[in-house]
């Protein structure tokens, strides 16, 4: 997404750049850093754009800039396929897929894997170059170097105190001189900074003869200089730069090397002489800077291509591509790469090589690490250590300290493993313990030990191998002593470890006690039907048990009733216990508010009543009621979602605003179940049930396919045809046959006719949208799509269907 954005942004330069003469002064990394903050804080992307215009960004430098992204967004692995390999690297590829084959120490290329294969990919060191957080750019704060030269449009500051004061500050003019009064133009080009103070002392000195007198130059604003970044960089050119800037900060400015830049040979030439060559893994590796050499105006800065770039992948601290100079060895990589990891093989490392007619694999063992040279594309691999111990034992089960032991002189028996484990358990079954063993073609075998015989010595010690692993049991290993289970109105009901003597009251009180919903005169107790001797298949499928609590948990009938392993314990709900259940009732009552519900099969009338019934101004008719959806109606509802979602598509969808509800509308009509109470409209409540009593409307609304929306004043005695005439009439894409009117109650009535005896006050009428393709699943999804939500859609969909 980001990188869509991005790409738009810079896109828009190319439209803004071609009117702006101003020359840019910012780098291609410094345009791309400018465009993601700009995103990042929020700024739209045509102000982005404009900005960086104004900034003097060409169409040319924005071109640059995308790809430069796409470069980095490529380098960093942004997803596995974005990772080129050569044909070397996809050979060693090949091998490592070989030896997986054959190797009885199979794993997985993992994500932790794939992200390791994107980081070797990446070459050590281009970074520096296109980081913000290093831009090598000179210090302003620090004193001026001594060696510093002077040169035209530096500012020098000449101050005099002593028996006279006096300062000059004089900038140095193109043809290198300063103009010092009473003693005219003083060259001053070329020089350093010790140097023109000796000689202006000298200068100075006929003028300034006391001897008191004291002289220092300094430098005041320096010059700008001008040199030249050519070859394999990103952006070669002049730039301008501070005088004091050296060869790392013009680099940066240049956007770094470029794809096949080298960082170990840069050149720096100046008055047609190369003076310098940089590498810049001595800065990086060893913090050497006496490479970094100040520049100079008209100085050239050349980047040649590598000479030989290898990969060393596997277990290294770090695996990355590296540059290399000619005859540079093995030994010298292993050192740019960190060195061997913790876990590496370090004894020989494997290179694939290609020799102009095929690949090549040598393996260099560790002694001729240091003679071995490479060539460019090599690729070299470090694996790892085997995946197995040398001296490893194991001892497990019923001993006191169970765990991982040294093979050594002294230890190298069972008994001495035994021993060294601090001995048996008191419940370790002593007639046969385990011993497996590993032998060396992999397979393995198991021994059996008489293990109390041996530790009384009564039969010879055994002698242990590599990953042994010695099983003593317990006997409680040799038992099914299966948990129980309560389920039911406790505090805690689950699964517990199951106890010798464990009653049904143990049970009771470890899980929290009877909630206050228990019934105390009816507990169950299920029981497995056990017979270990058995050879029939018998009826019965399991035992059943019921009980009565009474205080304290004491078993009525049969107290201390023992129970057994995987016995479950049922305790029943109390028929009479009822939770409070509340529904509530607002708008135009007398006492509007929460009311609990007093007894089974309430109705609205009863519930008016207990509100003092409707006020004078209540418009009963229009009462609504909102129901909570229950986890099956939740269901249905969710059913409906989806079955939209397969006929219309998420997008379609998404586009109605549909979704599922916690309430939904029921239609009810209030005025005829307060005339019969008792009767199909007085529908019985429920908990959660929450009743509005509107006041009179006067209008009706007018909705859907229609050209405008509107609400109009409600008249008896007026169409349907009337209405829809106020809302401009049909719109192009209406469903003209079918129109429905939705009240205030939530009730929801198709139209009949002209429609004069279903409008009411406070209703809507809405027109659905004709769909492309008819069925009756789409004309059902055209209805309903008008409607305000999919919970009044869920209350009304039945009836459609039926419809």
């Amino acid at each position: 997404m980001i990188k869509s954005i991005l790409s738009f942004v810079l896109l828009l330069c190319l439209g803004f750049g071609g009117s702006v003469s101003a020359q840019s002064q910012m780098t291609d990394q410094q345009v791309l850093e400018y465009a993601m903050e700009g995103l990042k804080a929020g700024k739209d992307q045509r102000v982005i754009a404009s900005e960086l215009a104004r900034r003097g960004v060409t169409r040319a430098q924005a071109e640059r800039v995308k790809k430069l992204y796409e470069q980095q967004i490529q380098s960093d692995g942004d997803s596995e396929n974005d990772v080129t390999l050569s044909g070397t690297e996809q050979v060693e590829n090949r091998l490592r897929t070989q030896l997986k084959e054959v190797s009885p120490f199979t794993f997985e290329l993992d994500t932790l894997q794939r992200d390791s294969l994107n980081r070797e990919n990446r070459i050590f060191g281009r970074n520096i170059f296109n980081s913000r957080n290093l831009t090598f750019e000179p210090s302003i704060n620090l004193a001026t170097p001594p060696n510093y030269r002077l040169g035209p449009g530096d500012e020098v500051i000449i101050d005099i105190w002593g028996a006279s004061q006096n300062t000059i500050r004089e900038q140095i003019s193109p043809d290198g001189t300063i103009n010092v009064p009473e003693l005219g133009p003083i060259n001053l080009n070329g020089m350093t900074v010790a140097k023109a103070e000796s000689y202006l002392k000298e200068a100075l000195s006929k003028i300034y003869a006391d001897q008191s007198n004291q002289i220092r130059v300094t430098l005041g604003n320096g010059r700008t200089i001008q040199v030249n970044v050519m070859g394999e960089v990103v952006q070669p050119g002049t730039y301008a730069l501070s005088g004091f800037s050296t060869v790392f900060h013009a680099l940066y400015r240049a956007g770094g090397m470029s794809d096949i830049g080298s960082l170990r040979n840069v050149q720096l030439v100046r008055n047609g002489k190369k003076i310098a060559t940089v590498d810049v893994y001595q800065f990086i590796l060893k913090g050497q800077t006496h490479d970094d050499i100040r520049l100079q105006e008209g100085d050239v800065i050349i980047v040649p291509a590598y000479e030989a770039l290898v990969k060393v992948s596997g277990n290294v601290k770090r695996p990355m591509r590296y540059e290399l100079k000619k005859d540079e060895t093995l030994s010298t990589l292993l050192k740019y790469a960190g060195g061997f990891s913790s876990d590496a093989y370090t004894k020989a490392l494997r290179i694939v090589r290609q020799n102009g007619q095929e690949y090549q694999v040598k393996t260099v063992e560790n002694p001729d690490f240091s003679v071995f040279t490479l060539q460019d594309g090599d690729v070299i691999t470090a694996e790892a250590i085997l995946d197995r111990f040398e001296n490893k034992l194991e001892v497990r089960g019923a001993v006191t300290r169970p765990g991982i032991y040294e093979l050594s002189g002294r230890l190298n028996t069972v008994r001495e493993l035994v021993n060294k484990a601090d001995g048996l358990l008191d419940e370790a079954f002593t007639g046969r313990a385990v011993l497996y063993r590993e032998r060396p073609n992999k397979t393995r075998e198991v021994k059996q030990i008489d293990i109390q015989a041996l530790m009384a010595g009564t039969i010879p010690d055994v002698p242990l191998q590599k990953n042994d692993v010695l099983y003593v049991p317990s006997i409680h290993d040799l038992q099914d002593l299966g948990d129980v289970e309560i389920f039911g109105e406790v505090a805690l009901p689950g699964t517990y470890p199951y106890a010798d003597n464990m009653t049904l009251e143990d049970l009771v009180i470890g899980a929290g006690g009877l909630k206050e919903s228990a019934s105390v005169v009816r507990v169950d107790v299920s029981r497995r039907i056990k017979d270990p001797k058995g050879t029939t298949t018998g009826r019965e499928t399991g035992e059943m048990f019921s009980f009565g609590l009474k205080d304290g948990f004491v078993v009525d009938g049969q107290p201390g009733f023992v129970l057994q392993p995987y016995d479950q314990v049922f305790v029943r709900r109390s028929p009479a216990y009822q939770a409070q259940q509340n529904v509530s009732i607002s708008g135009e009552v007398l006492y509007g508010g929460t009311y609990s519900l007093t007894h089974k099969n309430e109705r609205l009338s009863d519930l008016l009543k207990k509100a003092g019934g409707p006020t004078e101004f209540a418009y009963v008719k229009g009462s609504k009621l909102i129901r909570r959806a229950n986890p099956e109606e939740k269901a249905r509802m969710r059913d409906i979602v989806e079955m939209m979602r397969k006929e219309l598509g998420a997008g379609a969808l998404d586009s109605m605003g549909l979704k599922v509800e916690n309430t939904y509308t029921v239609g009810i009509d209030l005025e005829a179940a307060l005339k019969n109470p008792g009767g199909a409209n007085d529908i019985v409540l429920r908990e959660g049930d929450s009743i509005a009593v509107p006041e009179y409307v006067s209008t009706v609304k007018i909705s859907g396919a229609v050209m405008m929306d509107n609400t109009v004043a409600y008249t008896p005695g007026k169409s349907v045809k009337y209405y829809l005439s106020q809302a401009g009439g049909y719109s192009q894409s209406a469903k003209k046959s079918k129109k429905f009117i939705v009240y205030m109650n939530g009730q929801i009535a198709e139209v009949k006719g002209s429609g004069k005896n279903q409008i009411e006050p406070g209703c809507e009428i809405i027109v659905p949208t004709k769909q492309r393709k008819p069925n009756a699943f789409n004309n059902i999804i055209g209805y309903a799509s008008s409607f305000a939500s999919l919970a009044t859609m869920f209350a009304t969909l039945t009836n459609l269907i039926k419809n």
